[in-house]
């Protein structure tokens, strides 16, 4: 869930991925999957690392990153 001040931010956000959270370090409206490019909403982001602090816009590209790394994200 967004707060107040991140709703109205444009442009990308830096996000630091815990384990089943997420906190907002600068606002913005999206983060970048680090697999595609792709930018993701932050209302629609589901899946990230926290190892890794990626971001995925999809679980066939969090499938694509695990096999890159060898290791689980």
């Amino acid at each position: 869930m967004l707060g107040r001040f991140e709703r109205g931010a444009s442009g990308e956000a830096v996000v630091e991925y815990g384990d089943g959270t997420m906190r907002v370090v600068k606002p913005g409206s999206f983060v970048r999957c680090a697999v595609t490019g792709e930018p993701i909403a932050l209302d629609a982001l589901r899946y990230w690392s926290a190892a890794l602090q990626e971001a995925y816009i999809s679980p066939a590209a969090v499938m694509k990153r695990l096999s890159e790394v060898g290791r689980p994200v």
